[in-house]
This record gives structure tokens, C-alpha cells and sequence, in this order.
């Protein structure tokens, strides 16, 4: 694989990475609001979980970062 066919895959992995990740993140933070809104009894556990959740989304964009890394190694 060429160079530049490597630096154009990292580009749009990390695109999407990123893209997907603020999407979601963005959603169970919106949707978390709303919970808390209707039930404000339930702030800490939905709190809790969604920090859990964006944690889990975060790190998938690392793995993203870290194969970007890996294929930065190979031009």
C-alpha cells in the first residue's frame, strides 16, 4: 500500500472516530438530561451510568487513535 493510500485511510478512520464517538456522546448526554429532568430522584445512578457510558465511547475512539499510530508507523 502506497504511502499516501495509508495517509488518506488514518484520515478518514480518525474522521469517523471522532464523528461517531461526539455523535453518541451527544445522545446519552441529551438523553440523560431528559431522565434526570422526569425523575430528578434518579441524578446520581443516571449520572453514574452515563459517565460510564461516555467512558466506554471515549476509549473506543483511543483504539481509533492508537491503530492511526500504528499505520502512521508504516509510511
Amino acid at each position: 500500500m502506497t504511502s499516501g493510500m495509508i495517509a488518506l485511510a488514518i484520515g478518514v478512520m480518525m474522521g469517523l472516530c471522532v464523528f461517531g464517538t461526539a455523535i453518541g456522546q451527544g445522545m446519552v448526554a441529551s438523553k440523560t438530561m431528559d431522565a434526570m429532568a422526569r425523575q430528578p430522584e434518579m441524578a446520581g445512578k443516571l449520572q453514574t451510568a452515563m459517565i460510564l457510558a461516555m467512558a466506554l465511547q471515549e476509549a473506543l475512539t483511543i483504539y481509533g487513535l492508537l491503530i492511526a499510530f500504528m499505520l502512521v508507523g508504516r509510511i
